[in-house]
């Protein structure tokens, strides 16, 4: 274990800057905006400091003074916020069927977006086809762009953006972050698909909070993980890949090569091949939810039966985690209630039962999961935004207090980190 050692000047000062520019970015607990003088006391810091930070955020251009507030009895403070358009984010999802890229604003809307299809692509073909999306999304903008962020599937180191291995892709050690960053030189940020869908809920999301569990089910399956307000992913970055557990040893092949794991049980092609199979003909997902929403027993039967391999696996998450809140994305999410309800009977059954009872199990309300989940990514690494639960806290817990810092910065070999009101050539702050 590394000694502790005492953060230097330059830390210190990076902290403080990320720091007032979450605080202005949340508001103060109520939604509204705050002063400097709120900053200074909703932060710890001196006015002193909070004014100094201030005027470099101003000089930056991401903070801007909007007016003044209520007078308390004094003069009216000068109210700050982070304006929507101050920088812009370019988010992309290497999804399995099509590539998606977008340029979004800091509050998560999307204000241009394009698709390519992707099914047959694979290597080096794959990675040109992300590139070429990307370049077409930047030159649609029109702003200042912070980076991009990528959704990518399989296993991803996040300190350099390395896609360790997609089996879809057939990408092993591919510097992806690095291949990115060199093509446009912009800091640029990669993590798995369905860890960052959980940050596209925790912070665009309706209700943020500490922790979340975030599921995403479509042609894979996979969890994102948020503790303490940031991206968890275990020692080697697998953390939440739970559609490779196998659960049935006499199930079906699965396409990482073992056998029976949870995706050829619960997800869109499990559910899809088993229809096909009961049917004696193709169907497509879109005809399945349509028939579901008919109520086709043979349909509503099957989204059931992988809705309860589901649950089976979120009650795992429930006893090894006990986060509260677990929210279900992905194409299977487009079944809804029956799904949704299967997925809740079988987590009830196998956790135990105060911790089943303590946790609340929905469905996602965010299109565009993985695109606004890698803006995310990028906008709280890069910016360094800490944000606050939007919740009330439950239980005498401590979410009135802000979370803890986001993950130190983990940029795809575009340098160390340097204050928020730095220049950085092609982009950036």
């Amino acid at each position: 274990m590394e000694p502790l050692s005492k953060a230097t000047l330059r830390e210190t000062r990076e902290h403080n800057e990320r720091l007032v520019l979450a605080t202005i970015y949340d508001g103060a607990p109520d939604g509204t905006p705050v002063s400097r003088a709120d900053a200074a006391r909703l932060t710890g810091l001196t006015r002193t400091t909070v004014s100094a930070v201030v005027d470099m955020l101003l000089a930056a251009g991401l903070v801007r003074e909007i007016g003044r507030g209520p007078s308390t009895g004094g003069k009216a403070p000068i109210q700050l916020a982070v304006p929507d358009a101050s920088r812009v984010l370019i988010g992309v999802d290497l999804g399995d069927r099509e590539f998606t890229a977008a340029a979004v604003n800091l509050r998560g809307e999307i204000l241009h977006r394009a698709e390519v299809p992707s099914e047959d692509a694979d290597g080096a073909e794959a990675v040109e086809l992300a590139l070429g999306l990307i370049a077409q999304i930047l030159g649609a903008v029109d702003g200042r762009v912070l980076g991009i962020g990528i959704g990518a599937p399989g296993l991803v180191d996040t300190t350099d953006g390395t896609v360790v291995q997609s089996v879809k892709r057939s990408w092993r050690e591919l510097p992806l972050g690095a291949i990115v960053a060199a093509r446009f030189g912009l800091p640029v940020y990669v993590a798995n698909d369905s860890q960052a869908a959980a940050l596209a809920e925790h912070v665009f999301g309706a209700a943020r909070a500490q922790n979340l569990i975030g599921i995403k089910v479509g042609e894979g399956i996979g969890a994102g993980i948020v503790l303490n307000g940031a991206l968890f992913q275990g020692d080697g970055f697998g953390a939440g890949e739970i559609g490779h557990t196998v659960v049935d040893p006499m199930g079906d092949r699965c396409r990482c090569g073992r056998t029976g794991c949870l995706e050829t049980l619960a997800s869109v092609p499990a559910l899809l091949g088993r229809l096909q199979a009961e049917l004696g003909r193709p169907i497509s997902l879109g005809e399945a939810v349509m028939a579901a929403e008919r109520g086709d027993p043979t349909v509503l039967a099957a989204v059931s039966e992988a809705g309860r391999h589901l649950g089976q696996a979120v009650a795992g998450l429930i006893g090894a985690l006990h986060v509260r809140r677990i929210v279900l994305a992905g194409p299977m999410a487009a079944f809804g209630e029956p799904w949704l309800a299967a997925v809740r009977t079988a987590a009830q059954a196998g956790a135990l039962a105060s911790l089943a009872g303590d946790t609340t199990i929905e469905l996602g309300g965010i299109d565009h999961i993985v695109v606004l989940g890698a803006s995310a990514l990028l906008m709280t690494r890069e910016l360094g935004l800490s944000l606050r639960p939007i919740h009330p806290p439950r239980r005498g817990s401590s979410l009135e207090r802000g979370l803890e810092p986001a993950a130190p910065p983990s940029r795809a070999r575009t340098g160390t980190p340097v204050p928020l009101g730095a220049q950085r050539g092609g982009g950036g702050v």
